[in-house]
């Protein structure tokens, strides 16, 4: 239809840019695995938006704030990721993790994921509005201090 293709040709050059105000958190590194590619041989999509899980739930334990079903922990409240070059299998992919402002109950996370073959060439980049709940009420509810004095 015609506002589909109003909507696609606005969206088309849609890009979310990670700021430079924000605080390192985490590094780590993840093997690509065969399976994490796709029909057209480079990392699917969805892996990436994996990987940024993986890295925020290591840090989350790395800090001792795990998420409680039962209790409290954090949510998504959006996300996105920037895909730039490829990632094609095999590679190590180091995924820096980042966060920045920081509200009452929430803040922003940053992830970018790039080869450990070539340092700082940026392959990703992505991020997600987090946002502490009380699981049990469905409700937000303020950032632990040790969570906050972390992020900022």
């Amino acid at each position: 239809t015609a506002a589909r293709r109003c909507i696609t040709r606005q969206n088309a050059g849609m890009r979310i840019d990670i700021p430079e105000q924000k605080k390192l958190v985490h590094e780590m590194t993840i093997p690509m695995r065969w399976g994490d590619m796709d029909a057209m041989g480079h990392m699917n999509n969805t892996v990436y938006f994996r990987y940024m899980e993986i890295a925020r739930l290591e840090w989350l334990m790395a800090i001792g704030c795990p998420p409680d079903p039962r209790g409290e922990g954090l949510v998504i409240a959006n996300a996105f990721c920037n895909f730039i070059p490829q990632l094609e299998y095999p590679t190590q992919v180091l995924l820096r993790s980042y966060v920045s402002t920081p509200g009452r109950s929430s803040f922003d996370t940053w992830v970018t994921m790039e080869r450990t073959s070539e340092p700082d060439v940026i392959c990703a980049a992505g991020g997600a509005t987090a946002v502490w709940v009380d699981f049990r009420a469905q409700k937000s509810m303020p950032l632990p201090e040790r969570l906050r004095q972390l992020i900022e």
